[in-house]
């Protein structure tokens, strides 16, 4: 199993390396051909300073394609693989145009650059296919058995199978049949076993036991799981502590959060200015309601105050007084509302609510009050989330989607409070860029729903 899993590595990083190295090869071409007579011609470059330069490009590829996931063939579907590679080379030439620009000082040879990136795109997009089938002809889907309790299970197994590419769920069986009986089923033949809502306990010697079996397990964290994935490990002692903080976030992170946080709404305000300003002479000539829609939220510490987002919806939308998510093919939508959601830009007016110091530009999204109210009357660790401030994007936001139930984005972002740094904002801030245009993550609640708390009923709880 081991060098199963050591060869199956050395395939990903072969089959991504050489995309990438192809990539490289096509930046090579161009910029001998076309940028270094320029760069010439203002600095003495030497041939180290070449392989500097397309060192530095590669580290640049390489590093957006990663955070991208455009390298992890196998991990994402086709399209989704396809998306991440062309995001990440379009980033990376972004950045190395403006370094080509300022070594020049003067913006260059714009349109030699477009058809680089046009070219590198076709490669990645045709590449990045190949290297997907060959990955699944060498290495098929799992066969999977799942192990569980007496809550239903279909969700998860419906999940599961919408990866066909990656899983098979060959067998379930439940955990009260016994706990010989599943070790039994367990190495009949099954590369893997998923864990969904036993009991805690049970789960803990079932873990031990596929451990000492070299046996991959898949388990669906509680929230407690995730609550230590955070702690931090103390060695005072002769046995290790897991120490879980009663506060989140440190007073410099704080510092350098709001730093950036106010930083960068000053800069998308102005950049975004001429954009917001078309978006409210639309909405107005529409049917000459009010441009912006406010709405009270909640932030850390259960303080409220009022969020601005531009209207996409019609006047008086929730004129019954109740409190209701948008629907997939919601008739409350107007037809402009329709596209400035698809496009996020009914969002830009938060821009003003990061600027004043209400929200962070990273963080869990505000909630309403009174939805907020019905999720803690079922899951009262909703609270959690109110430990940081309210963000315009977040973890829950990025890993997943606007109908993800509330129990899962609930997790993503506890997984965002116990784990944060700096680093992770910025990492999200960029992720943020892909989720923009990808439609999934738009997609509203069933239409069953009156808010997302229906999915929370069959959801796993900490027992």
């Amino acid at each position: 199993m081991k060098k199963k899993e050591s060869f199956k590595r050395l395939i990903q990083i072969m089959l991504s390396g050489i995309g990438l190295m192809v990539q490289v090869l096509i930046f090579t071409y161009f910029y001998f051909n076309f940028y270094f007579v320029k760069i010439r011609e203002i600095l003495d470059y030497a041939e180290k300073g070449h392989a500097l330069m397309l060192a530095v490009y590669m580290t640049i590829l390489v590093a957006f394609s990663t955070m991208y996931g455009g390298t992890r063939i196998g991990y994402f579907r086709n399209a989704e693989l396809v998306f991440s590679q062309i995001i990440g080379t379009i980033a990376a030439d972004v950045i190395t145009y403006a370094q080509i620009c300022l070594m020049c000082r003067d913006l260059i040879g714009a349109k030699h650059y477009i058809l680089m990136t046009f070219l590198q795109c076709l490669v990645a997009f045709a590449w990045t296919i190949v290297a997907y089938i060959v990955y699944h002809v060498l290495f098929p889907p799992r066969e999977l058995i799942l192990v569980h309790g007496d809550r239903p299970y279909g969700d998860i197994v419906n999940k599961l199978e919408s990866r066909k590419d990656k899983y098979i769920v060959s067998a379930t069986i439940n955990i009260n049949e016994g706990f010989d009986k599943v070790c039994e089923e367990i190495l009949s033949g099954f590369e893997a076993v998923v864990i969904w809502d036993i009991p805690a306990a049970t789960r803990n010697d079932l873990l031990k036991f596929c451990y000492g079996h070299d046996v991959r397990v898949y388990i669906m964290p509680k929230i407690s799981d995730v609550i230590l994935s955070g702690a931090e490990m103390l060695h005072v002692f002769d046995t290790p502590i897991f120490l879980t903080r009663e506060y989140s976030l440190k007073m410099e992170e704080r510092a350098i959060k709001r730093g950036i946080d106010l930083i960068c709404s000053i800069i998308l305000i102005i950049l975004t200015s001429p954009i917001m300003l078309v978006t409210a002479i639309l909405i107005k000539c529409y049917d000459h309601g009010p441009v912006i829609y406010s709405q009270v939220r909640l932030t850390r510490g259960g303080k409220e105050f009022k969020i601005h987002k531009f209207r996409s919806m019609k006047v008086n939308a929730e004129s019954d007084g109740v409190a209701r998510l948008a629907k997939e093919h919601d008739d409350r939508i107007t037809p402009i509302g329709r596209f400035i959601r698809k496009v996020r830009i009914d969002e830009l007016p938060q821009l003003f609510n990061i600027f004043m110091g209400e929200m962070s530009f990273i963080g869990p999204r505000p909630e309403r009050p009174e939805i907020a109210k019905q999720y803690m009357e079922e899951m009262p660790e909703f609270a959690f989330r109110l430990k940081v401030k309210a963000g315009l994007a977040g973890y829950a936001q990025v890993y997943g989607k606007y109908n993800t139930t509330p129990y899962d984005k609930l997790k993503l972002d506890i997984c965002y409070i116990e784990n944060y740094s700096i680093w992770l904002d910025l990492k999200l801030m960029l992720l943020t860029l892909k989720v923009l245009f990808t439609p999934d993550a738009t997609e509203g609640v069933g239409e069953d729903q009156v808010t997302a708390l229906a999915g929370t009923q069959t959801e796993e709880r900490d027992v």
